[in-house]
């Protein structure tokens, strides 16, 4: 006699689904895998699971002179290449103990502020289609091609400018660019108030994520996820006005750090339309502050064979998505001994761990999203 079981009914209340979402899925970014346990429809354990991307640029920084890490060192957060590319020749030129022409280092603070709004625009777009709305994608892209314009014009490049230098800049800029870049911004600023009716006025917008995902700031500072995550769970930190480095010692009227206390997806939101609003009036500070300085040169001569001098030293920087790092080491030759790479994407995402659990699947995509990060900037 031959028994056969076709179901178990009740027996199966209690038990577990692991979920594999990733590494290639339509919710995960790009090559992501979050491996979750699931009660029913609720997510009990949550583990993000990273390097599918790795390139393994720390190694190769060996291999580089000075001149030709900044290629490798922009590329890991594509959507923020030139504050990438900011972070390593600081650190360079720190340990040179050089210093940087004046009009060099407007001219980086303003470029830094539009790649800033470059990759804002690109998350107030993209998170809303992933709840289901898809005009907010066309309206961020008209606003990214105005700016990507005037981009492309002073450096040659859509996404890798290559444009910083150790003591400065590659050249100077074309005439006339100030004024068509004093025209993007203002253009770019006056259709802003889209995001806010469209997407912050769109009740269903509303309903996905409020008092969805809450991050609490023991956790902000307990896995060091920093920039508008933290800053949406109250942390109030931002390098630019903490520790100011290149012009913003000189901005601070104008430089406006806001927080959030709700911690939500709805105030991450909220905090990068808020930054996208400061860049953008950064940016013509800084364009009042070039049309008043003299003509002069925007970066220092350098010898044939750059060697920085034995020693280390760390560099950080306020970059869009977060805090990145840059620790190096040197042996007095022209490569470097060591360059390792903090960036903010690996240290925000760490968080989903603690972030999901407890939360239902129908909100994981709403929360993932609203981490805001690149999967090249958590590989390296």
């Amino acid at each position: 006699m031959t028994e056969t079981t076709i179901g178990i009914g009740g027996a199966a209340e209690g038990t577990d689904m692991v979920l594999n979402i990733g590494p290639q899925h339509p919710s995960t970014h790009g090559v992501l895998r979050l491996r979750l346990k699931l009660d029913g429809e609720r997510i009990s354990e949550a583990e993000p699971i990273v390097g599918y991307m790795h390139r393994g640029a720390e190694k190769l920084f060996e291999a580089r002179d000075y001149r030709q890490i900044i290629m490798l060192a922009n590329r890991h957060d594509w959507l923020s290449a030139f504050s990438n590319e900011l972070g390593v020749v600081l650190a360079v030129e720190r340990m040179l103990g050089m210093e940087v022409p004046e009009r060099a280092v407007w001219t980086r603070t303003l470029l830094a502020e539009l790649n800033r709004v470059l990759n804002h625009l690109m998350f107030l777009g993209s998170y809303p289609l992933e709840l289901g709305g898809i005009t907010p994608i066309f309206y961020a892209f008209r606003e990214r091609e105005d700016l990507q314009a005037v981009m492309e014009e002073v450096s040659g490049g859509r996404m890798h400018y290559m444009f910083n230098r150790v003591g400065g800049l590659k050249e100077d800029l074309p005439n006339g660019w100030y004024g068509r870049a004093r025209a993007a911004v203002a253009q770019v600023r006056s259709r802003m108030g889209t995001f806010d009716d469209l997407v912050l006025g769109n009740e269903i917008f509303r309903g996905r994520t409020r008092g969805v995902g809450v991050l609490p700031a023991r956790d902000v500072h307990a896995y060091g996820v920093s920039g508008p995550i933290a800053r949406a769970s109250g942390v109030d930190f931002d390098l630019r006005r903490d520790e100011p480095y290149l012009a913003y010692g000189e901005l601070q009227d104008t430089l406006k750090v806001a927080t959030r206390s709700e911690g939500d997806c709805l105030a991450r939101f909220e905090m990068l339309l808020h930054q996208t609003y400061n860049a953008l009036d950064l940016a013509d500070a800084c364009l009042d502050r070039l049309a008043e300085l003299p003509p002069g040169p925007v970066n220092q001569r350098l010898p044939k064979v750059l060697k920085a001098p034995e020693g280390h030293t760390y560099a950080w920087t306020e970059n869009p998505l977060g805090l990145n790092g840059y620790y190096l080491v040197s042996k007095g030759e022209k490569t470097p001994y060591r360059l390792k790479l903090r960036s903010a994407s690996y240290n925000n995402i760490q968080a989903l761990a603690v972030l999901l659990p407890g939360t239902l699947v129908a909100d994981m995509v709403a929360i993932l999203g609203s981490m805001f990060f690149v999967v090249g900037d958590i590989d390296k």
